[in-house]
């Protein structure tokens, strides 16, 4: 074999899967997948951002276990996911704006479910009583699961750690 011959046995051998037998997932997969459930979990910020309720809905399964008890004070529940879009979609409209902003990203996949953990800012904004601005603080976490339309979130908690900014804004609905 020359010395070309050996450079090409060479490469294959290293761009070779490591299980060709596809017991384990492969690193591309699972590359792939995490920046899948990444990119849904910041895709969310932007669609409830620009009010944009139809592509929100489409990151949900039909059900999601939603726990804002933190900033609510109401327990966890299992909604349709469907309410809870409503729900944001009532608040945040017309006169109010938003903008959250997620980083430090860490992702736990297993087979088909998957946990996305990342800190979390965000801000609501609107005109109409004292200072316009209310900010929060805290920790999201999104479980997502695997099914025939791609990954679905159905699991979603937000834990605040710190607020400030006027109250009224963050219970106000916009107009």
């Amino acid at each position: 074999m020359n010395a070309l011959g050996y450079a090409t046995f060479a490469a294959g051998i290293t761009l070779a899967p490591v299980d060709a037998g596809g017991a384990e997932p492969s690193r591309e997969m699972a590359l792939a997948d995490e920046r899948a459930v990444i990119r849904i979990a910041d895709a969310i910020d932007r669609a409830v951002d620009a009010q944009d309720w139809k592509l929100t809905r489409s990151y949900f399964a039909d059900r999601v276990t939603a726990d804002f008890s933190s900033l609510s004070g109401q327990p966890a529940a299992n909604i349709a996911s469907d309410d809870l879009i409503g729900t944001w979609a009532a608040n945040l409209r017309g006169s109010k704006t938003s903008l959250h902003l997620r980083t430090n990203h860490q992702v736990t996949i297993d087979s088909d479910a998957a946990t996305v953990s990342s800190n979390g800012y965000a801000w609501n904004r609107m005109e109409g009583y004292g200072d316009p601005l209310w900010e929060v603080w805290g920790t999201y976490e999104h479980h997502l699961t695997r099914s025939a339309d791609g990954w679905k979130v159905d699991g979603f908690t937000f834990r605040m750690t710190h607020e400030r900014g006027n109250p009224w804004v963050k219970t106000t609905p916009g107009q």
